[in-house]
């Protein structure tokens, strides 16, 4: 706390606007869209790896939030302040932190694949930044992130291991979406109980149900693409490559939002939503790229 208060004694106006842009790198929605974007039209490998490691580090955080239940900064201190346009998006609890985790993930993963000395730096960079910007706010703490940070390392050299071939091994493909799927089924069976106890709201079990979903669909997907799929991610074209992203992206978002508003918000359907989304993603919409978006020469 101590660090957070140093922090709030030397916040400015331009500080606040500029890491609060900072801190939506870390959001859900952008991990989404650059995976997606990666997957369908660029390198494959490279979206497996940032997806295992997200899923993975995704439903460790979720699964240690519910366990240590760790209030936010202003809520253990009600004499600290954060920054207030910032309150709205950090919900849930604090412990470790769900952006941090996001923000390591994606870009540590996009710099651990790219030779590039200069762009791995500044991948390292932007999830620094991202820590930094939730302690700025004030909606973390050094723990919080720091604990996340390290955590989604280890998922990205985890993942960059297991991925380390373009060569697709029908066992060690099953052995990763097993584990996924087990550790999906662990997390929710871990918030069931609790929930059942009294222990967490439901809003916590519907964190944790979106994530498990998300994570069963991407390990399922995974498999069932590197084995019996194997799409090219080359186009006929350059529209034909803008017009894959765009398709793809809508039948995400239609599935995400359209799914809520149809059939309201409640546990099944949040579970089966981000479960859709993610199987769209790896498997239905690589079959639907493999007959109408790739070269012929493919």
């Amino acid at each position: 706390m101590e660090i957070l208060k140093i922090l709030e004694g030397i916040r400015a106006p331009f500080f606040d606007t500029l890491f609060s842009l900072i801190t939506h790198l870390g959001e859900e929605t952008i991990a989404m869209v650059v995976i997606c974007v990666i997957f369908w039209c660029f390198d494959k490998r490279t979206a497996y790896t940032i997806g295992i490691a997200y899923f993975i580090s995704g439903l460790s955080v979720q699964g240690m939030k519910i366990c240590f239940r760790i209030d936010r900064p202003w809520v253990i201190d009600p004499a600290f302040h954060p920054v207030q346009s910032a309150i709205g998006n950090a919900t849930g609890y604090s412990f470790p932190s769900g952006h941090t985790q996001s923000a390591t993930t994606l870009f540590c993963a996009l710099g651990a694949k790219t030779k590039n000395r200069p762009i791995k730096a500044a991948c390292l960079l932007v999830a620094i930044l991202v820590a930094f910007s939730r302690m700025y706010l004030g909606v973390h703490t050094l723990l919080d992130v720091s604990v996340a940070f390290v955590i989604s390392l280890l998922f990205v050299f985890l993942a960059v291991r297991f991925l380390a071939s373009d060569s697709a091994d029908k066992k060690r493909e099953l052995i990763i979406s097993v584990f996924m799927a087990v550790f999906a089924g662990a997390v929710i069976f871990l918030a069931s109980a609790l929930f059942s106890a009294g222990k967490i709201e439901q809003g916590y079990l519907s964190d944790c149900l979106k994530a498990a979903g998300a994570g069963v669909g991407f390990a399922a997907g995974m498999y069932v693409e590197r084995i019996y799929i194997n799409f090219s991610v080359n186009a006929k074209n350059v529209l034909l490559q803008v017009l894959k992203f765009i398709i793809g992206i809508a039948v995400v978002l239609l599935i995400k939002e359209g799914m809520k508003l149809a059939l309201g918000d409640n546990l099944a359907v949040d579970t089966v939503r981000y479960f859709l989304m993610t199987i769209w993603v790896t498997a239905l919409f690589p079959l639907i790229i493999r007959r109408f978006f790739t070269a012929k020469a493919e």
